[in-house]
């Protein structure tokens, strides 16, 4: 008798072409939003990007699911949620370039002054010259250094700023920093550092790390660019240093999510805000195919995913 085929669910056509030259496997499209008649089959199931689809009603009745992929970098909100035995893999290296990009972009805007030029240039106005802030010469700290975090070090490193990194333990440096400092160093990195860029998952751990006390141990004029997750930062005590002109902040998440028309966050002073778009650019499609082939291609061969966060399988990527 033939092996049976290596089924695998994808959410849209050009994930199955990227898979139709593989031998022994047949991939379905399949958007989750009800049940596919070949869900029993299903092995592999990668989820939609950006999806708020609950784990737990996606996997009812897929008796032979080994493995969901999600196309984010995140995955706090479907830990937990997955059948015994499944595990659920993560995104890791698909979001770096597009978040690091991001990163740097809100801080140079930023620092730049960029929303006061679009601005003057929405009203036809030229804003006189006068002497503005640069990078250059900035001291960055990356609190993360995770594959994102080093993306976005790479991306500052021409920018003649001088780098710190923390990590949630410390640990040898690399051809960017000398060292990682542990998180437990981080408060007194704070007050040395003018600009700083968080991009840390969301955890037990880190919800509300950037509280008042955190914030506080930032000099005057420094920036948070948060490129994590909302809830790292206590937005009340951010919106208190920024609505105080104290400290400026960029922002691409938020808490809540989506922001409320009326919140202050809007209109804070030194605030710039981004929906939540720091890996939703046309980078990310071709990088996110090539991790569902890779992985597809390792349970073909009958070796471990890469990725995996929860589940038996699971081995975090640092």
């Amino acid at each position: 008798m033939a092996d049976l085929p290596l089924v695998v669910s994808v959410p849209d056509p050009e994930f199955a072409e990227a898979l139709a030259d593989l031998d022994g496997v047949d991939a379905v499209v399949w958007d989750m939003e009800r049940p596919h008649p070949r869900g029993p089959e299903i092995r592999y199931a990668v989820m939609p990007y950006m999806t708020s689809l609950d784990l737990a009603d996606v996997t009812r009745g897929l008796d032979a699911l080994d493995v969901v992929q999600l196309q984010s970098a995140g995955y706090e909100q479907f830990v937990g949620r997955l059948p015994d035995g499944v595990t659920l893999c993560n995104a890791a290296g698909v979001h770096d370039a597009s978040t690091a990009e991001l990163a740097l972009t809100l801080t140079l805007s930023s620092i730049r002054d960029i929303p006061e030029f679009v601005g003057s240039q929405q009203q036809g106005r030229w804003v006189p010259l006068r002497l503005r802030s640069s990078l250059a010469d900035r001291r960055v700290l990356v609190v993360g250094y995770g594959r994102i975090g080093r993306a976005i070090a790479r991306r500052f490193a021409p920018f003649e700023v001088t780098l710190t990194a923390v990590a949630s333990r410390a640990r040898a440096g690399d051809e960017l920093v000398p060292r990682v400092h542990g998180i437990d160093e981080l408060p007194d990195l704070l007050p040395d550092h003018e600009v700083v860029v968080v991009i840390v998952p969301l955890t037990d751990a880190t919800r509300g790390l950037f509280d008042a006390s955190m914030l506080g141990r930032m000099p005057d004029g420094a920036l948070l660019v948060n490129v994590a997750r909302g809830p790292v930062v206590d937005t009340d005590a951010l919106v208190a240093e920024c609505a105080s002109g104290r400290l400026r902040a960029a922002l691409d998440v938020t808490d809540p999510e989506p922001l409320p028309q009326d919140h202050p966050l809007w209109t804070a002073p030194g605030v710039l805000v981004t929906p939540h778009v720091g890996g939703a650019t046309d980078a990310m499609r071709p990088r996110a195919v090539a991790l569902v082939r890779r992985q597809v291609e390792a349970l073909l061969a009958g070796e471990p995913v890469d990725n995996g966060v929860a589940g038996p399988l699971s081995a975090p990527q640092s």
